[in-house]
């Protein structure tokens, strides 16, 4: 609260350290994880109901049961949607298994955000020395989770599924063009799907963690103003000056784009 206070953020969107996920584990475990981890993300939205809004983590590892804690999130607890990891054991999210969570979280009215663990990432071992998993490796995961959701036919069977993705999105929109070259010419591209991956890419929400001005205007300029909201990295990432006064001191944008990335986005996609 201290940390918000000082940053200018009224409301902050609380979920689990990516390193906690818990995937790995056995499904008796992960769902144990899974619920201690949403029981106090609940409790802290119930005692600053003004300050906190929560997401679930969910135990991936066994669909069933990610469904039953996703409906126990949401309609007990009142969670805004779940946290994932952008890889599950080593499986893309296009696998038909994991459907059924798609489709429960698009009835559910559920937010899906995917930010992925740096340490999963699949250039860590190749740039280590250079830190590249982190400031490469992870948007690299980002691209490929966006590229899954949409070749994979997610977002053609589940239209009205929400899906936000960590840093940006990575860089996913400014590969847009030879994904679209890739389904015109490859029929495999379009096993999935009816349209251009383009005309998908509008359909999901980007957090404005690009680190750039110019990257975040690229963004805002190819999926629209209304997909990019606010987002932090806390507390991983020491931002001087915070992810608030970052976005405000953006001339490129107009007060009414920095409103709609700072909070009226937000709001509308979360239903607060």
């Amino acid at each position: 609260l201290r940390d918000m206070n000082q940053q200018g953020v009224d409301v902050q969107v609380v979920s689990i350290a990516t390193p906690l996920f818990g995937y790995h584990l056995p499904t008796d475990q992960g769902l144990k994880l899974a619920r201690e981890v949403n029981d106090e993300i609940a409790a802290m939205t119930r005692r600053w109901p003004q300050r906190f809004a929560g997401l679930a983590t969910l135990p991936v590892q066994d669909i069933g049961a990610s469904v039953r804690e996703l409906e126990r999130a949401v309609n007990t607890f009142g969670l805004k949607g779940a946290e994932l990891d952008t890889v599950v054991n080593g499986k893309s999210w296009d696998e038909p298994e994991f459907l059924p969570l798609f489709k429960a979280a698009e009835e559910l009215g559920a937010v899906l955000f995917y930010h992925p663990q740096p340490n999963n990432n699949l250039v860590a071992e190749h740039f280590r020395k250079f830190a590249m998993g982190n400031s490469f490796g992870v948007p690299l995961e980002d691209t490929l989770v966006v590229a899954a959701l949409i070749f994979g036919g997610v977002l053609e069977r589940c239209p009205d599924l929400k899906v936000c993705v960590a840093h940006g999105g990575g860089p996913a929109c400014f590969g847009m063009g030879r994904m679209d070259r890739g389904w015109q010419v490859r029929s495999e591209a379009r096993t999935n799907i009816s349209h251009p991956p383009s005309h998908y890419q509008a359909r999901l929400y980007y957090d404005s963690i690009t680190m750039s001005e110019k990257a975040l205007r690229f963004l805002i300029g190819s999926v629209g103003i209304e997909r990019v909201v606010l987002g932090s990295d806390w507390p991983y990432v020491a931002w001087d000056p915070s992810p608030v006064a970052w976005i405000n001191s953006l001339e490129s944008l107009s007060q009414d784009e920095k409103e709609a990335i700072l909070w009226k986005n937000l709001e509308k996609l979360l239903g607060i």
